[in-house]
């Protein structure tokens, strides 16, 4: 470490937070924080992914978790900036429960956001790198076991001879990567999936499904996409790397299993939870159920006036999965967010009419501008850069939600201004462009509600060249027997309306498999409470629900996209094997 300003300014710093908390010094501790403080904690000091902003609300949580925590061993790792930019610092430190890491900011000798996070349990390690398994016992053994003889009696009995002590519902991405952190960490763990094979949930979905973020930003824990891996996966490809990943990861996988109720019980800590695995009822009784069914819940549907009388078909786009049958039709989207956008392009390949029933403003922005402005530190460049994916995850987990609008919002100016010839082309065909309540883009819609948003791969294009229609801004009245009636009194004609509604949230499969009063104690998952429209306050400074204890004892939420998937599959797996060896975890929340 070369002894430069910002090092010296941070070493000083992390000297006298180290020594205000071993003096318990409180006051002392808030005197190193600026006025305008955000610390934010997964695991380490409050067992819990808690944003905590301001100097009352640090005293608070310290007051509240040092003790419990004992931390100590703080050293600096690198830091950088000075002069006219905050210093970055990175650093690591120690607790009663593990070893931690973390990212501080500082301006003018003072900390103005911190992030501390818990990565490992002292004593139950994650096997890897210089701790990794031999995988053979040298020397000759009548009675060796070889490994797919061991691997195929673990798998016999997992589920059967012996419970599991975690039980993941849904085995997509969030499901898989949530099941591989266990495995490295020693947890029994039967993942359930409903579809027959790992990786279905991407095969089903409509034939032109491509991702829309970049394959740095989308890597599975322990298994990097190879270097030769397109930039964007096609969504079959996608599928055949999850279904690899979960063979080669060794997780116990149950396709073809649908979870139909679970209970749990208060005096044994345990649920039970009724399974159909290959139309066989199977019970099992894990400690632990983690939802992992996606980011959303069922499907939405909206009401639509008349259907009885509508003479074609009506669907909602999670059912949709080719647009072959529809070439020669008319064909209504409701809805103008991704997946509404997605399904019309494929219909239009397909050769259907296609218009879509634009109900509210969309925030639009072009794959390449995003590219190129707003993944930095997922790229070719970072990782040429030395910035690998782990990094990456870090750098963005530091910035508190509170302080994003801010960055995202001059993030969006830019796009805006390098991009107006194109808005202004979309504009003129009536499409409804916004750029969110705040003027902070897609992303802050994306952490806010899940929806609004599409990151352009061509449908803007067709939508420009009249290709695909677009019916902005008017209710639907009614239907009628051979299309839509609007309140404005015009009519589209159509033989089949497909809703791209979207999907509720993540608590109504609690609501159906366990009971709707355990759900409504959770509450809705997903969003900040940021008081913009569909995300009602209070604050609450992270995601509601997610990758954190809730009020349902033992029951977690595991979903988002693969980075989201990615990061805080960590840290789930962490709270869920300190449960299992009965680590104290003592978890600070703060009134709502």
């Amino acid at each position: 470490m070369h002894d430069t300003a910002p090092v010296a300014a941070a070493t000083v710093w992390l000297a006298a937070f180290a020594d205000t908390l071993e003096r318990r010094d409180i006051t002392a501790t808030l005197a190193l924080f600026a006025e305008d403080c955000y610390w934010r904690d997964l695991l380490a000091f409050t067992w819990n992914v808690k944003t905590v902003e301001g100097k009352p609300a640090i005293a608070a949580m310290l007051e509240a978790t040092l003790e419990a925590t004992v931390p100590g061993a703080w050293e600096l790792s690198q830091a950088k900036g000075g002069h006219a930019e905050p210093i970055e610092a990175w650093f690591t430190f120690k607790t009663g429960a593990g070893r931690g890491e973390g990212i501080l900011t500082l301006e003018n000798g003072k900390c103005r956001t911190i992030l501390t996070t818990l990565q490992a349990l002292d004593g139950h390690e994650e096997g890897l790198g210089p701790t990794r398994p031999k995988g053979v016992r040298h020397g000759a053994d009548r009675n060796r076991e070889t490994w797919s003889e061991a691997r195929a009696r673990q798998e016999a009995a997992l589920g059967n001879s012996e419970e599991p002590y975690c039980l993941i519902i849904g085995g997509g991405q969030g499901g898989i990567m949530l099941g591989a952190r266990l495995k490295q960490l020693g947890v029994p763990t039967v993942i359930v999936e409903k579809n027959a094979k790992a990786g279905d949930s991407w095969r089903n979905r409509y034939r032109s499904l491509v991702l829309h973020d970049p394959v740095w930003y989308d890597h599975l824990p322990y298994i990097p996409f190879p270097a030769n891996w397109p930039v964007f996966t096609p969504k079959d490809k996608m599928g055949d790397w999850l279904e690899m990943y979960v063979k080669v990861m060794e997780l116990t996988y149950w396709g073809g299993t649908e979870c139909v109720s679970a209970k749990f019980d208060d005096g044994s800590k345990r649920w039970t939870v009724e399974l159909m695995r290959n139309g066989k009822p199977v019970t099992l009784r894990p400690a632990q159920l983690v939802f992992a069914t996606g980011a959303y819940g069922p499907p939405k549907y909206i009401d639509l006036p008349g259907a009885d009388a509508f003479e074609g078909e009506i669907i909602h786009s999670s059912q949709y999965a080719d647009g072959a049958r529809f070439k020669g039709r008319k064909v209504a989207v409701i809805g103008a967010a991704s997946s509404a956008h997605d399904v019309s392009v494929d219909l239009w390949e397909a050769g259907a009419d296609v218009t879509m029933i634009q109900r509210s403003a969309t925030t639009v922005v072009r794959s390449e501008t995003l590219m190129e402005m707003a993944f930095d530190t997922y790229s070719e460049a970072a990782v040429a850069a030395g910035i690998d994916v782990d990094t990456a995850d870090m750098l963005s987990a530091a910035t508190p939600f509170a302080l994003q609008p801010p960055k995202q919002k001059a993030l969006y100016d830019r796009i805006r201004a390098r991009d107006a010839d194109f808005y202004a082309r979309l504009e003129a065909t009536g499409f409804l462009l916004d750029f969110g309540p705040d003027e902070t883009g897609l992303m802050m819609k994306a952490y806010r509600t899940g929806s609004g948003y599409y990151v352009d791969v061509g449908a803007s294009q067709l939508i420009i060249d009249g290709e695909i229609g677009i019916k902005p801004g008017v209710d639907i009245e009614r239907l009628t027997p051979g299309g839509i009636g609007f309140v404005d009194g015009s009519e589209l004609a159509a033989d089949v309306i497909i809703q791209s509604t979207g999907f509720q949230s993540m608590h109504e499969v609690v609501a159906g498999i366990v009971s709707r009063e355990v759900a409504d104690a959770i509450g809705t998952c997903w969003g900040l409470g940021s008081g913009t429209r569909h995300d009602p306050g209070p604050w609450h400074g992270e995601l509601r629900n997610m990758y954190k204890p809730v009020a349902q004892e033992n029951l977690w939420f595991q979903g988002g996209n693969l980075a989201l998937s990615r990061f805080f599959s960590k840290f789930v797996a962490l709270q869920i094997k300190a449960r299992m060896e009965r680590i104290e975890t003592p978890v600070y929340r703060t009134p709502l």
